[in-house]
């Protein structure tokens, strides 16, 4: 794996950090490689719970780089989206700690993210309407699913960015800490939801965000993926830990 994307264990919490802070972490190629191999490391190790993906230098990311653009560089892949996980997310949950700005396929990068913790400091936009462009990693598509539409069309037509406290005003962040604190604090949260079951977090995270396309069919959808969670060894260890009042040790299966 590129150095420009280090990836770290923390138990059970896998921290992705985009480290090109020099470019303020631009993305190109490489860091798009970086990320998806990440993102699949998560998802294929059980040992691995939730990711925490950061930014290096006090900057989440600043996009796409543009400059490797122009060498014929693409940070996306056919069927995945930028950087492996825009168009397909991990199956475990994904923390995103930004410090700085996060801007255009930066901020759609937190898109992708379950949870977003950011600094005092933190601005977001999506200004590719300003350079003749669209938010196409996911800004156009799914912006409007995570806040009212109209204040999602206002950040995607004016491409005016906004800072953290209105960030979380509008619902976009779940946490503001003081600057330099949002790596901390993400993986306190990641690692708060590292120890419950982990078979119960995917599939809780699953039926959340595939309620909204199952349409009629969500009843029947959310027990099928129920299923195999309520029959798991897990779930009997989580009923014979409470009864014995000590902590659960989750096998994952």
């Amino acid at each position: 794996m590129s150095d420009e994307v280090l990836v770290e264990r923390r138990g059970a919490v896998q921290v992705i950090t985009i480290n090109r802070p020099e470019a303020r972490n631009a993305l190109n190629a490489a860091v798009a490689a970086g990320i998806r191999d990440a993102a699949d490391e998560l998802d294929g190790d059980a040992d691995l719970r939730v990711g925490v993906l950061t930014g290096a230098g006090g900057t989440f990311s600043s996009g796409m780089d543009l400059k490797a653009f122009l060498k014929g560089e693409m940070p996306s892949f056919p069927g995945r989206g930028l950087c492996g996980i825009t168009q397909t997310p991990p199956r475990k949950p994904l923390i995103g700690a930004a410090e700085g700005w996060a801007l255009a396929g930066g901020f759609e990068l937190l898109l992708a993210c379950d949870l977003v913790v950011c600094g005092a400091s933190a601005r977001f936009g999506v200004p590719e309407v300003t350079r003749a462009l669209v938010a196409g990693a996911g800004g156009a598509l799914v912006l409007a699913q995570r806040v009212p539409r109209a204040l999602a069309l206002e950040l995607l037509l004016t491409g005016d960015p906004i800072d953290a406290g209105r960030a979380a005003e509008i619902g976009l962040v779940n946490r503001v800490v003081d600057d330099g604190g949002a790596l901390a604090e993400a993986i306190g949260l990641a690692e708060r939801i590292a120890a419950n079951g982990p078979l119960a977090v995917m599939a809780t995270k699953q039926i959340a965000l595939s309620a909204g396309d199952w349409a009629e069919r969500r009843w029947d959808e959310a027990a099928r993926a129920m299923g195999p969670v309520f029959a798991s060894e897990d779930a009997r260890e989580g009923a014979r830990a409470f009864a014995e009042r000590r902590p659960p040790v989750w096998q994952g299966r």
